[in-house]
């Protein structure tokens, strides 16, 4: 993990690493989710105190924004997205629609019964029903566009080397 990584633990079971090559724009967005999840801030380059030895950061390689978009278009937009994902790295995906949350589990669930190499395993699949005003307030002070939906599905996709 390089310097300018940043080390967050997803509602304390899985560590996050937003990796210096996600813009700034997407590790604020990203941060502005995870909150959501409770999520909290470990340290910048520091894994050891806040790591179980045994289980890596996931490593978030890129955002899908489904949010506001109809069934399938959450779907489709991940699987486009995960083209650019390499074995080990992970996808954040945030969608609005009830149907996604079936969908995505279930491709997740398809690709790993149909004993392909990579595989995906869903890490993350929770929903916030939050009032979200103060961070689409601060999103858009910062100039972030925000969609104001409060369920929000999310999920972290990681590619993974076997089943």
């Amino acid at each position: 993990m390089s310097a300018d990584s940043q080390l967050i633990t997803v509602t304390g079971s899985y560590s996050v690493c937003l990796p210096a090559s996600l813009s700034d724009t997407q590790q604020h967005v990203i941060r502005q989710l995870l909150d959501l999840l409770s999520a909290s801030y470990e340290g910048d380059t520091e894994l050891s105190a806040t790591i179980d030895s045994k289980q890596l950061p996931l490593i978030i390689k890129n955002l899908v924004d489904g949010r506001g978009l109809a069934c399938p278009m959450p779907l489709l937009k991940t699987k486009v997205a995960l083209r650019e994902v390499a074995a080990g790295e992970s996808l954040y995906v945030v969608a609005t629609d009830p149907n996604s949350q079936a969908d995505i589990t279930a491709f997740c669930q398809q690709s790993q019964q149909a004993g392909t190499t990579p595989s995906l395993k869903l890490m993350v699949n929770e929903v916030t029903n939050k009032d979200i005003k103060p961070v689409i307030n601060e999103a858009l002070a910062d100039g972030i566009s925000f969609q104001h939906c409060d369920t929000i599905y999310h999920f972290i996709i990681t590619k993974t080397d076997s089943n």
